[in-house]
């Protein structure tokens, strides 16, 4: 057991698991306060669920597969995007977007602004990263203290990376709970678990029409029970696109009870409904099929991060600030204010 009087009052040295936008604003409001920061990401970049799918030859373009746009309602998060991310980084998207009413009547969104990362979701988090230590192609396996309270992170390769005073955990809940449980935290996991049971999963499917479809709507929300959301991923802005892509998001209810269909099948009823709901009869060349286990949690009602002072873990992540992309910003920021009004880092320079 490690001696708690020897842990240095003053977080000097973060670790982070997780390159999506908590874990890259965490960082970057760390990093300003003077605190040294290590991010660790098990993919070959950062991202999370601002994710973009490179698609392969014929087609050879890209598609945003996770969130697909994101409003902004804090002065605060548009501010922090044009600093770290650039005011390139990121536009409107604009167009005709509808919903369908219970009597299948179409009607129109309600007015909002909507923005895009340019030229696809990822741009944003890239770009925030740029400045920031992120070892990806790392995937922590477990954590564990030292004698002086500092904390060891051990890789899937068996790697030690130590002697970090906090670590910060950003991954989706099931990945932390493992995690966590993984290092003998059984007891964080366990109230974890209950969290993660009120994760909803989300099937994707993204069409390629090399002849464009004449649809004359950017985006539908249809009154389905398969499916959620369609929309034109070349309508947004910055895309340079030869046809166009079109991305199904699967109704989360629907997505529950078919996480362990085979994608062909996945592909071929969303398919059906995606004609029946828009109208379009284009014929696709080339699809892709992805499975989001843990995509939206059903609360709205979130406790926005989680901090456990005494071994000083922290949790964060959009699905703690209620899903939506300003909430892994909302969340990462709470955190940091947590820690700078007790004292534990200093504030920003």
């Amino acid at each position: 057991m490690f001696d708690s009087h020897k842990t240095q009052s003053v977080i000097r040295r973060v670790a982070i698991v997780g390159s999506g936008l908590a874990g890259l604003v965490t960082a970057t409001r760390l990093r300003a306060a003077g605190v040294e920061v290590t991010l660790f990401e098990k993919s070959r970049g950062p991202g999370g669920r601002m994710a973009a799918k490179r698609l392969p030859e014929p087609a050879d373009g890209s598609a945003d597969i996770g969130a697909q746009y994101f409003t902004i309602r804090n002065p605060e998060f548009r501010q922090f995007l044009d600093r770290y991310a650039g005011p390139d980084a990121y536009g409107e998207w604009t167009g005709v977007f509808r919903y369908q009413d219970r009597e299948q009547g179409w009607q129109d969104m309600r007015p909002a602004q909507r923005y895009v990362g340019i030229p696809r979701m990822s741009a944003i988090t890239r770009a925030i990263s740029r400045d920031l230590e992120v070892r990806t192609g790392v995937r922590i396996a477990r954590l564990k203290r030292d004698s002086d309270g500092l904390w060891q992170l051990r890789d899937n390769d068996g790697q030690v990376h130590e002697r970090f005073d906090a670590v910060v955990l950003t991954p989706p809940p099931a990945q932390t709970v493992e995690l966590l449980s993984g290092s003998g935290l059984a007891e964080l996991a366990g109230d974890l678990n209950i969290r993660v049971s009120h994760m909803q999963a989300c099937w994707t499917v993204v069409l390629h029409f090399p002849e464009g479809t004449g649809a004359s709507f950017q985006a539908l929300m249809p009154d389905s029970r398969r499916l959620h959301w369609i929309a034109n991923n070349s309508s947004k802005p910055g895309r340079d696109d030869e046809g166009e892509w079109w991305v199904l998001h699967a109704d989360p209810d629907w997505s529950d009870a078919h996480t362990d269909m085979p994608p062909e099948q996945v592909r071929e009823a969303l398919l059906e409904e995606f004609r029946a709901c828009s109208g379009i009869t284009a014929v696709h060349r080339e699809s892709l099929v992805h499975r989001w286990l843990y995509a939206r949690p059903r609360a709205r009602t979130t406790p926005g991060h989680l901090w456990f002072r005494s071994s000083r873990l922290a949790i964060a992540g959009d699905w703690l600030e209620g899903g939506r992309v300003e909430g892994a910003y909302n969340s990462a920021c709470g955190l940091v204010g947590r820690l700078e009004s007790e004292g534990l880092i200093p504030g920003p320079r």
